[in-house]
């Protein structure tokens, strides 16, 4: 029961405040393993070890140690995944003075351990209640787009880099930044840019889940959240998107620098990723070290699988500025770092580029990035304040699309294209010929979730013309 006690508040308390990030099978049995199981081991051998004569006078004292020591322990883990030093040292000190002056009360300790977890217990069942009872009507297609039959079948490239805003919006004041170079590269390459693109969502999850399922979400109306449910198994799992392509006969890829999209290790949709889930942690704080995606790229370019292939590649930079005021550098510093992340986006996806082009000249490669950097902020969360300042929000959803077209043949409805929740539909108007699935685009809208200055809720912040506007959704209109 001590080692029980110690183990199952912590895992309880990190399911009650990280479930979407930890709701995998296994997680549970990592989490059961080692911060229950283990510990029931290790005391059940220091307890037998502390009745050997050589011990005897200190058996008192092993299992109300070990109890705190790794209740706090545990508990610290969940809350600061990196080791930290001090702080164990800190629980090393209060584990030790309570062993030696209260160590009478272990029986009351691990009641009060058992009280907590029983909250915890709680607390959890209403999260697995929640999701249970989560409507997803809102993933209903309109249309048969899914079984859609291509009669071109290009190998198709979706890089997104993260955070990147359109090139005209980098000629802003926020932003002010030349970017003469990588504009000329991708021109001199027959890409043609879609200034006026912008996103419909502010984060990448939200963001890409609606691109992926081809409908808007409003962010589920989840203020706390600012998310959608299931966001991951959306994008990795199986989506309309991966459906299409996989019923007229594509080869699937999934390359990222980072195992965000994984973290919660959802169904591998794709055929193949870049990442193994050996390489991604139960426990992680962060996006990880940065995975390489080029050298995977020119791997599955080369392989002897003959059938067309649909890659998604997620670029990490240049990303947002930092999310929160403790971690904010400034406006001005973030700007800069901002800037230096845009070059080393640059240069990645013109090296990811070369190599398609060189091995696959028809290529249909889309450059579309989630959203916009955030520069002219001091940091994200000031976003989520209500703002009449255009050039913030320019800031927050101005999202960069180019495509390279096979053989430069550019649709004429590509006018259509505004928003990433459209994107993918027009894509397989072209890919198809058939002009029906343009009936149903959505409305090519940005929305934003907003907790201060204005009454809390999701608001339309830019309409279906481009203009900059202030209108709260309700449930109701969204559904």
């Amino acid at each position: 029961m001590a080692a029980i006690s110690a183990g199952l508040y912590p895992v309880l308390f990190y399911y009650s405040r990280n479930f979407d990030m930890s709701k995998s099978w296994e997680h549970l049995l990592y989490f059961t393993g080692v911060f229950i199981l283990l510990p029931a081991l290790a005391f059940l051998i220091f307890h037998r070890l502390s009745k050997l004569v050589i011990f005897k006078p200190y058996q008192k004292y092993v299992l109300p140690f070990l109890n705190l020591f790794t209740f706090l322990f545990i508990l610290k883990t969940f809350v600061f995944v990196p080791i930290e030093r001090k702080i164990i040292v800190g629980i090393f000190i209060v584990s030790l003075l309570f062993t030696i002056f209260l160590y009478r009360h272990l029986k009351k300790l691990i009641v009060l351990e058992l009280l907590l977890a029983l909250i915890g217990f709680f607390s959890v069942s209403q999260i697995i209640f929640q999701k249970l009872t989560y409507s997803d009507t809102w993933k209903q297609q309109p249309d048969d787009i899914e079984n859609v039959v291509f009669k071109k079948k290009p190998n198709v490239y979706f890089i997104q880099p993260d955070g990147y805003v359109s090139f005209s919006t980098l000629k802003d004041d926020f932003y002010n930044v030349g970017n003469n170079a990588f504009e000329t590269f991708l021109e001199t390459t027959n890409f043609k840019t879609y200034p006026d693109f912008h996103t419909n969502y502010k984060s990448t999850l939200a963001s890409n889940s609606s691109a992926f399922m081809m409908k808007h979400h409003y962010y589920d109306f989840n203020l706390d959240k600012q998310e959608v449910e299931n966001a991951r198994e959306i994008i990795i799992s199986e989506n309309p998107v991966l459906n299409a392509f996989k019923s007229n006969g594509y080869e699937n890829y999934f390359l990222s620098e980072t195992y965000y999209f994984l973290n919660n290790r959802p169904k591998m949709g794709y055929d193949h990723s870049s990442i193994p889930y050996g390489k991604v942690p139960f426990l992680n704080k962060g996006l990880g070290e940065v995975q390489p995606v080029l050298e995977p790229l020119k791997r599955y370019l080369s392989d002897s699988i003959q059938t067309p292939k649909f890659f998604f590649i997620q670029i990490l930079k240049p990303a947002h500025i930092n999310t929160t005021a403790g971690s904010s550098q400034g406006a001005a510093v973030e700007r800069e770092k901002w800037i230096e992340r845009l070059k080393e986006s640059n240069e990645l996806m013109k090296n990811l580029i070369i190599e398609i082009l060189d091995k696959d000249p028809q290529a249909l490669i889309i450059l579309m990035a989630d959203h916009g950097g955030f520069v002219g902020l001091n940091y994200t969360g000031e976003g989520d304040t209500k703002t009449e300042n255009i050039a913030i929000k320019k800031s927050i959803f101005s999202t960069n699309l180019t495509i390279h077209w096979p053989k430069n043949e550019v649709p004429e409805y590509d006018s259509k294209l505004k928003t990433p929740v459209n994107v993918f539909r027009i894509l397989f108007t072209y890919l198809s010929g058939n002009e029906k699935y343009l009936q149903n685009l959505q409305a090519d809208e940005s929305y934003i979730c907003l907790t201060g200055g204005t009454e809390p809720g999701v608001y339309k912040y830019v309409d279906g013309s481009g203009n900059y506007v202030f209108e709260k959704i309700e449930p109701e209109k969204g559904k």
